[in-house]
């Protein structure tokens, strides 16, 4: 045994060996139950108090990969509860609801796009930072508006969505390459003429709801 050992490196071990050492005359006995016996009813107390709000106790080392993958597990759960519960991106939310370590490769223009914080009318307004939220062509100028239906984005329009189903239509653009090209396209586009110029330079698109 670990505490029969003196050159054992076991704390406890050594502390019982001390023990033995100081108290070499040491007797057990049986005691018939344990009413009434200070010292037995203070170990039964402080056993039940172990079992029901201690710690497994262990010295095995746990392999490295093992100790990264909990603290994976437990990163993600956290992340994951805390996009779920947030009050900001929820529209970046209803399209990826589900956190990931693996990089989405979207470009300032997909940004932009699914979360409808651009240089658009509409978001302009909504933030006090233009009087109209019409596009030029008299339309309500929105992200969805330029990618789908407005005169000056015609080459790359993509078919419009019913109302009902816009949020299932911007998850397969979102997971569809050459949809989201068109809008980059459709950016660009707009970009070169002055249906954009002098509006207010705007924040990055995580900095507001």
């Amino acid at each position: 045994m670990a505490s029969s050992n003196s050159k054992s490196t076991n704390e406890t071990a050594r502390k019982i060996f001390k023990v033995l050492l100081s108290n070499p005359r040491i007797k057990v006995s049986w005691v018939k139950a344990h009413a009434g016996n200070i010292g037995n009813e203070r170990a039964d107390q402080l056993a039940k108090d172990a079992t029901l709000h201690g710690q497994p106790y262990s010295h095995t080392k746990l392999p490295k990969p093992h100790i990264k993958g909990l603290l994976r597990k437990r990163m993600l759960e956290e992340w994951q509860t805390s996009w779920k519960n947030g009050d900001t991106g929820r529209k970046i939310y209803n399209i990826t609801p589900s956190v990931s370590l693996r990089p989405t490769n979207w470009i300032r223009e997909d940004i932009i796009f699914f979360s409808q914080h651009g240089p658009f009318p509409a978001y302009l307004k909504r933030f006090h930072l233009s009087d109209s939220d019409y596009c030029s062509c008299g339309g309500i100028g929105t992200a969805l508006h330029y990618a789908t239906e407005c005169i000056y984005t015609v080459s790359w329009h993509m078919r419009k969505p019913e109302p009902n189903f816009e949020q299932e239509w911007l998850k397969r653009v979102a997971n569809n390459l050459v949809s989201r090209q068109k809008f980059v396209g459709s950016s660009n586009s707009l970009a070169k003429t002055e249906i954009f110029s002098g509006l207010p330079s705007l924040q990055h698109p995580s900095e507001l709801n």
